[in-house]
C-alpha cells in the first residue's frame, strides 16, 4: 500500500511538472499573439483542462463530468505530443535567436509551427481512430471440425464503449461485421470503457444486438470491465442480447464441431478471490482432437496456452500503443503486441483494437476489425501437421 502511494505521488509530481512546462510555453505563445485575455484566466483554464479527465471521473458528476472526461481524453494526446514537440521547438527557438531573429517573432514562428504540427497529428490520428479497417488472416488447423471445411470468424477487441466511443462507431462495427457474414464472432475483452452507465444510458445494447453470426457470439472480460466494477450487470446485458460472456468457461459450438474457451482477464488474479484458472486447467476436459479457440484479453502465456492444446489464441489489450511512439514500448512489453504469429502449432492473433482508451487518436495503429479465415482437415483425411 505504501509503495503504491509513493508511486502515485511520483506520477502526480512528474505529470504536474510536465504540465507546468507545457503551460508556460502556451502562455508565452499566448502573450506573443498580442492583447490576450488575462494571464490568470489562461492559467485557470489550462489547469482545469490538465485535470479534466480526473474531474470527469467523479461519481454522479452528470453532463458536466462527461464533458470534462471527453476534454481530458483529448488532452492526453495533446500532452504527449507537446512533451515530444516542445524540446525540439526550444532548440529551434534558440537557434533562431542566435541568428538575430527578434524574440517575439521567434516565439510566433516556432509556436505557430509547433501548433500546426500538433493539429496535423491530431487530425490524422482522429481519422485513423474513426475509420476502421478490416484485416484478414488465413490459417489452417490440421484437425477435422465436424463437417466444416472453413470458418469465417469476425473479431473486434477493445471497443471501449462509453462517453467517447458511442453508438455511431459501434454501428460501423456492426455493419462491417455483418457484411462479412461471419460464422462466428469473438469479442476478446474491454467492451466497456470502465463504468457501464454510458452503455446503458445510450442504449448501446440495442446496437450490438444487431450482430449476426451462424454459430454465435462470444466475449470475455478485459481489464477495464474490472476497473469499472459492473461485471455482473455487464454479463446480464450481454446475455440479454445473445452474447455469451465466457468467464473461465468452455463452450461447444456448431453442434460440437469446435470449442470456444474464454479466460477471465489477468486482472482477476489480484481483483477476484480465487483468481482465474490456468489455461491447462480450463482446457483439461476438452477433446483435443477437435479445434480449440481461446480468447484471453491480455497477450501473455503463449507457450502455456499452446501446450494446453489451443489451436488459436485471440487477444487484444495493447492497442499497439494507440499512438506513436507508444508502439515502440508495447513491442518490447509483449511477445506479440499486434498482428499474427505461430507459437509451436498454435496460431496467435493480437488486435490493435476497434475503439480507443482516452483520446480517440491513433498513429501507427488503426481502428480495426479482424477477419479470420480458418480451414480444417477434411474428416478422414491424413494428419499433415498444422499449416
Amino acid at each position: 500500500m505504501v509503495r503504491r502511494a509513493l508511486m502515485l505521488v511520483v506520477v502526480l509530481l512528474v505529470y504536474s511538472s510536465l504540465n507546468v512546462y507545457i503551460g508556460w510555453h502556451g502562455l508565452y505563445y499566448w502573450q506573443a499573439l498580442g492583447s490576450p485575455p488575462s494571464t490568470a484566466a489562461y492559467l485557470i483554464v489550462f489547469a482545469v483542462i490538465a485535470v479534466s479527465y480526473l474531474l470527469g471521473r467523479i461519481p454522479r458528476s452528470g453532463p458536466p463530468g462527461r464533458l470534462l472526461k471527453v476534454i481530458g481524453s483529448y488532452y492526453f494526446a495533446v500532452f504527449e505530443f507537446a512533451v515530444l514537440l516542445l524540446p525540439a521547438a526550444d532548440l529551434a527557438a534558440w537557434l533562431l535567436r542566435l541568428s538575430g531573429m527578434p524574440p517575439r517573432t521567434t516565439v510566433l514562428a516556432v509556436g505557430t509551427a509547433a501548433l500546426a504540427i500538433l493539429i496535423v497529428l491530431l487530425l490524422r490520428g482522429s481519422w485513423n481512430a474513426w475509420n476502421p479497417i478490416v484485416r484478414t488472416y488465413e490459417m489452417t488447423i490440421d484437425k477435422p471440425a465436424g463437417g466444416l471445411e472453413e470458418l469465417r470468424i469476425a473479431v473486434a477487441s477493445d471497443l471501449h464503449l462509453g462517453n467517447v466511443v458511442g453508438n455511431r462507431h459501434l454501428g460501423r462495427m456492426v455493419e462491417r461485421m455483418n457484411a462479412m457474414q461471419p460464422d462466428l464472432i469473438l469479442l476478446p475483452g474491454d467492451i466497456l470503457d470502465d463504468v457501464i452507465e454510458p452503455f446503458l444510458r445510450n442504449g448501446m445494447a440495442r446496437t450490438m444486438e444487431r450482430l449476426r453470426a451462424r454459430f454465435g457470439i462470444y466475449a470475455v472480460l478485459g481489464n477495464h470491465e474490472y476497473y469499472g466494477g459492473h461485471i455482473e450487470e455487464h454479463a446480464r446485458q450481454m446475455e440479454s442480447i445473445g452474447v455469451r460472456l465466457l468467464r473461465d468457461e468452455v463452450a461447444e459450438a456448431a453442434d460440437g464441431a469446435f470449442y470456444v474457451a474464454g479466460r477471465k482477464d489477468k486482472t482477476a488474479e489480484t481483483a477476484e478471490e480465487g483468481g482465474r484458472l490456468a489455461t491447462a486447467a480450463l482446457l483439461a476436459g476438452v477433446d483435443k482432437s477437435r479445434p480449440v479457440f481461446v480468447m484471453d484479453h491480455q497477450p501473455y502465456e503463449f507457450a502455456l496456452t499452446a501446450a494446453a492444446g489451443a489451436d488459436l489464441l485471440v487477444c487484444g489489450h495493447t492497442h499497439r500503443g494507440q499512438f506513436a511512439p507508444n508502439h515502440w514500448i508495447t513491442r518490447r512489453l509483449f511477445e506479440l503486441d499486434w498482428g499474427y504469429m505461430r507459437k509451436d502449432k498454435m496460431h496467435v492473433v493480437v488486435s490493435s483494437g476497434y475503439g480507443s482508451w482516452g483520446p480517440p487518436i491513433r498513429l501507427a495503429s488503426r481502428s480495426e476489425i479482424i477477419e479470420l479465415i480458418v480451414r480444417f482437415r477434411a474428416p478422414g483425411a491424413e494428419c499433415a501437421g498444422n499449416g
